[in-house]
């Protein structure tokens, strides 16, 4: 438990003493998504009978938390490895179990600090109700979970931060963006409405918008068993590697 919460504590802090471009700027990111899309479309769209601007808060939400969670564990592994300073952490006798567990636990606290971030600046443009927030709890700490192993995945195999960019350009930004952040995936053709089903990312925003509107395009309990399976396979991978050592050891 010592080096499970020492490790814990210093990726803690490595993210929280530069709170300003780790918190604040994604911040600040979602909410001119928010004041851009919702001044455009607020009039003009509803969705499940919600406005549009209120439709699209929970899809920021979620889409920050997933995002920042992944950016925590894999700019930490992917530094760590180019300066050296992985050596310090892999000489103390950690159990991989606990250093997969500090890594997405921090990984978790970030994505976690952020949404709250983006849900209190903007919660002020409108009226943003919670039908079932253990719906939302849940999901947005499997997400977090999830893209947290996930990032640690994209540290162990890169070797240099274009690797790491590649990874983030080519995979999670069209996994985020393409989830029904901005839209129900019922508004699209019948060929993409089921291409979206392939996306994970979409049952988590679909669970965790949700809690707050009682509606959804997919039932909660399904979204919950596909996260819950993703985020067991993508674990097991992550433990696989910690456990060989691959691309740590040298």
């Amino acid at each position: 438990m010592i080096g499970f919460l020492t490790l814990l504590e210093k990726e803690f802090l490595r993210f929280w003493k530069v709170a300003f471009q780790t918190v604040a700027a994604p911040v600040l990111t979602a909410l001119l998504y928010l004041l851009i899309f919702g001044h455009v479309l607020d009039d003009h769209v509803t969705v499940h009978g919600v406005r549009y601007t209120s439709f699209l808060i929970p899809g920021l939400v979620m889409m920050q938390v997933l995002q920042n969670a992944f950016a925590n564990s894999s700019s930490s592994l992917i530094q760590a490895k180019i300066t050296g300073s992985i050596v310090f952490v892999l000489l103390p006798p950690i159990p991989y179990g606990a250093f997969f567990a500090a890594y997405v636990l921090a990984a978790v606290l970030r994505g976690l600090m952020v949404g709250l971030g983006v849900l209190l600046a903007t919660v002020w443009f409108v009226e943003l109700k919670v039908v079932a927030p253990l719906w939302i709890i849940v999901f947005s700490m499997l997400g977090g979970a999830l893209f947290g192993a996930l990032g640690m995945i994209a540290g162990i195999w890169s070797e240099k931060f274009d690797q790491l960019a590649s990874f983030q350009n080519f995979l999670i930004m069209p996994l985020t963006m393409l989830s029904g952040v901005f839209y129900s995936i019922y508004t699209l053709p019948t060929f993409w409405q089921g291409v979206s089903h392939y996306n994970p990312v979409f049952y988590m925003i679909d669970g965790f918008r949700y809690g707050f509107f009682g509606v959804s395009d997919v039932a909660p309990e399904t979204s919950l068993l596909v996260v819950v399976a993703c985020f067991a396979g993508v674990s097991w991978g992550t433990l696989n590697l910690l456990k060989r050592g691959w691309k740590l050891r040298a």
